[in-house]
């Protein structure tokens, strides 16, 4: 789930780079108050970052010559990495349209029928997403549930064979080399292929319906790379679960479908055109994920709220239901294909990948009494998650400073695959917890050192799937676990699952942590009936699934949405108030520590992540402080060689400049015009639409929306454009391609408000204009998320190139 030991990060970033986090480091704060700075003036050292918006005269490749000297080797023994950075590496999506010439015209040319035919697309798109979704989630699960059987029957023969014989160190031999070789494949793929696959993808897909275009995440490969990965991480016996990398699945399928093509396999369809635009593919990202939880959990509300809680920053009535929509298909599709499957078809008895099975209300109901237990136990959980997170903290900082290089990272996976097998084998060789098998579901009994008739209890722990060991722990009768099994179990999944996390596999922390919630939580519940001498309330089950919870809660902190994920997993609404509880009382506890787990991980890949609201301590701070300057303008009738040239320049790398009014004579700037993006220019520079004088009002060739259409989104870099000596001396007329009415605000706007307007309209660019409407400055998505509220009070961090 946390993409962060691999050689290419979230960013796309090559290890090699890295080393200018050092100078950023050293570097002072951005906003004058580092050392030697005076009063509110802007303090800029020729180091290895750049302020987005300021045309700087710095040569960056000068800065990383000199560090290649230092370095001989490719990969450095040690990546210095600071997590008070944010990366200028990631740019944001256009959530807000370009509403120029163009677009206008479009939209005025569409009548109720057109429009009508439009939402219908829409309505078709979210279907087929919830379908393919539902089909991608059935393909993982009966690969899996093939695959892993053969393996724990191949296991369990060989084990029964040798304790007869004697020398069961060849079963551990064995068990080890099937996991090590199985997660090898698994963590080659990721590694060498696609390194954006490693992890579930939540905390990637987070950041992208919060608006930071994250390199390669909604690729096809991504998604292929994503389901084999996940397959071959479950059936090598790692700690992990296959629900959340659906989420990430879910998106990627929803972003391919959405575009009516493939720029993979380059090819187009020539349908959903009019949906090629970032605007449109959010949304339809959003109801991806929605469909991806609905698939993994058997909910469909709990996909909805997920989409609503963790990522949408944008919501409306209508995509609401859009999304209700696409998660219902996705549990429906893979209800009825599962249920052919194991050979009921009329039994929709399978609506998720993980079924927790029914708690009867009658048998456990709850009491009063018991509310403040449950409130105890959020408390464990959030103690416990923070613990965990923390964990995860430190062992994240030592793979990203020394375990960059991929070799490296599957070796470590293979090693992590080989600990656990081995950690499994001792605890069942050592565990003399037998049970009888009469009456007992278990998928592979195995007897070992106990009687006939007999199986040891710690072998269904961990010769099981992680989703089956979890039902198991909810719905065995009480007396099916010794309570030394459990306590050892939960110490040693603990500390498993933790290492697992970050490996560079595609995998889910949601079902480890509900694992190891429902070992504690039934130790808990067996524990409850010895004081109470057997009392009927404390039935174990119930307290598997508090427990469950605390633990989940306490590590990704989630609330509503988990809330009702339980819940409709659970087909029980009796327990909605006490898992709410449990989920609140973990979220609080845990918060007081540290951060949630994906939250921890988005911060130590530097992304500029904006949360709902802005700090609360930032209204001494206004737009004059937090902008971007001095900041490049273009003239409405510009020269196409100043164009070429402002856009080949490497040192900045911006993406929207303000149009402005002025005469080719002065060097004063008039008054703000409009926007024109990066990507318009190149597509204006690509068709060559120039005059070669200024007077001229002919256009060689009139543009249509579809020519950026198509362009999008990979549209080609200013290098492999050719434009002539002639053609530099011709003039672009921008008026009719450049967006008229961009969102501003006057300097003295509070942050707060600032942020509000950017967060909510989901915009790229805000321009900051003095009285007189001219140009001073411009905000963007780093300028605002370099605020945030630390430990000593609201902290700004150092932008890097990194």
């Amino acid at each position: 789930m946390a993409n962060v030991a691999k050689k290419v990060s979230w960013s796309g970033r090559d290890p090699r780079d890295d080393e200018d986090e050092r100078a950023g480091e050293t570097t002072p704060l951005l906003n004058g108050t580092g050392p030697g700075s005076a009063g509110g003036a802007r303090q800029f050292t020729p180091s290895s970052f750049l302020r987005p918006g300021q045309l700087s005269n710095v040569d960056l490749n000068e800065d990383i010559r000199e560090l290649e000297t230092e370095l001989p080797r490719p990969y450095p023994n040690e990546i210095p990495h600071n997590e008070k950075l944010l990366s200028l590496k990631y740019e944001s999506l256009d959530y807000d349209n370009s509403e120029n010439q163009l677009f206008l015209e479009e939209e005025r040319r569409i009548n109720h029928a057109a429009f009508r035919t439009v939402e219908i697309k829409r309505w078709v798109i979210c279907a087929m997403i919830g379908i393919l979704t539902g089909l991608v989630a059935c393909f993982i699960d009966i690969v899996v549930e093939n695959l892993a059987g053969l393996k724990y029957r191949v296991v369990k023969d060989n084990i029964d064979k040798f304790t007869e014989k004697g020398g069961l160190s060849f079963s551990l031999l064995l068990w080890a080399t099937l996991n090590a070789s199985v997660v090898m494949v698994g963590s080659v793929i990721v590694a060498f292929i696609e390194p954006v696959a490693a992890g579930s993808g939540i905390p990637q897909i987070k950041c992208y319906l919060n608006g930071v275009k994250i390199p390669h995440v909604v690729r096809l490969k991504t998604l292929v790379i994503k389901v084999c990965g996940v397959i071959l991480s479950v059936v090598g016996g790692l700690a992990v679960g296959k629900e959340g990398p659906m989420i990430h699945s879910g998106a990627v399928i929803a972003a391919g479908i959405s575009q009516g093509r493939s720029t993979s396999l380059k090819r187009d369809f020539k349908i959903f055109e009019y949906f090629r635009r970032d605007t449109e593919k959010r949304d339809f990202v959003s109801a991806g994920a929605a469909a991806g939880v609905s698939a993994a959990f058997g909910a469909p509300v709990g996909g909805v709220l997920f989409s609503l809680e963790e990522g949408a920053s944008f919501w409306n009535q209508f995509l609401t239901w859009r999304i209700f929509f696409a998660s219902m298909i996705s549990t429906f599709t893979l209800n009825s294909v599962l249920s052919v499957y194991h050979g009921n078809a009329w039994d929709l008895s399978s609506p998720g990948l993980i079924n927790f099975g029914r708690f009867d209300s009658e048998k456990m109901g709850y009491t009063i009494q018991e509310i403040p237990i449950f409130i105890f136990m959020g408390v464990v959980g959030g103690i416990l998650g923070a613990l965990f997170n923390a964990l995860n903290y430190w062992l994240t900082m030592f793979r990203i400073r020394y375990i960059h290089r991929p070799c490296l990272q599957v070796i470590e996976a293979m090693l992590v695959a080989a600990v656990t097998a081995a950690v499994g084998f001792v605890m069942i060789y050592c565990s003399r917890d037998c049970q009888p098998i009469q009456g007992s579901s278990v998928a592979y009994p195995l007897q070992l050192f106990c009687a006939d008739g007999e199986y040891n209890s710690m072998a269904t722990a961990f010769f099981n799937t992680p989703e089956k060991s979890v039902v198991n722990l909810f719905h065995d009768p009480p007396g099916s676990y010794n309570p030394m099994t459990l306590g050892m179990f939960t110490l040693m999944y603990f500390f498993l699952a933790c290492w697992t996390y970050g490996l560079t596999v595609s995998a889910g922390v949601f079902i480890p942590s509900l694992l190891i919630g429902a070992a504690w939580g039934r130790l808990f519940g067996i524990s409850l009936s010895y004081l109470s001498k057997g009392s009927i309330w404390a039935d174990p089950g119930k307290y598997a699934l508090m427990g469950a919870a605390a633990q989940l809660g306490g590590i990704v902190r989630m609330t509503l949405s988990l809330t009702v994920i339980m819940m409709e997993a659970t087909g029980n609404v009796t327990y909605g108030f006490p898992i709410m509880l449990v989920l609140m009382t973990a979220k609080i506890v845990g918060d007081y520590f540290v951060e949630g787990l994906y939250d921890m991980h988005i911060q130590l890949q530097s992304v500029p992540f904006l949360h709902w609201e802005a700090p609360v301590t930032s209204h001494s701070l206004t737009a004059r402080e937090v902008m971007s300057t001095p900041v490049t303008c273009l003239r409405r009738i510009e020269r196409v060689g100043t164009v070429v040239d402002i856009l080949s320049d490497t040192s900045s790398n911006h993406n929207g400049f303000p149009v402005v009014e002025s005469n080719p004579n002065t060097t004063q700037v008039a008054g703000l015009r409009g926007l024109i993006l990066r990507s318009q220019l190149i597509v204006l520079l690509k068709h060559k639409v120039f005059v070669e004088r200024a007077n001229l009002n002919l256009v060689q060739r009139r543009l249509k929306l579809k020519d950026f259409r198509d362009a999008y989104p990979r549209f080609p870099p200013i290098q492999s454009i050719h434009v002539s000596q002639d053609e530099r001396e011709c003039m672009i007329d921008l008026s009719e391609f450049m967006n008229p009415s961009p969102y501003t605000v006057p300097r003295e706007a509070s942050l707060p408000r600032v942020f509000k307007l950017f967060r909510a309209l989901g915009l790229r660019h805000l321009v900051v204009v003095n009285n007189h409407n001219e140009v001073v400055g411009m905000v963007t998505r780093k300028d605002l998320a370099r605020y945030r509220l630390g430990k000593e009070g609201l902290e700004e961090l150092s932008l890097a190139q990194t």
